[in-house]
């Protein structure tokens, strides 16, 4: 099976993001995930970014609105 790897700028396009937003991420603790390949490449799965978006999704509180 063969996947296609995005590179930071173009997973940061795919999530309107920019590459600083991926870049301190990884630093920070990795929402994101992502692959190392040698010492400096980074790449991203299509599947590991869809995750990520489907993590982000907020559901509306049942109160949203109540005053």
């Amino acid at each position: 099976m063969q996947e296609n790897l995005l590179s930071t700028k173009e997973a940061a396009v795919y999530l309107g993001v920019s590459e600083a937003f991926l870049e301190r991420d990884r630093w920070a603790g990795a929402r994101v995930q992502y692959i190392k390949i040698g010492s400096r490449a980074v790449r991203y799965r299509l599947q590991d970014l869809e995750n990520y978006i489907q993590a982000c999704i907020c559901k509306p509180s049942t109160y949203a609105g109540r005053k």
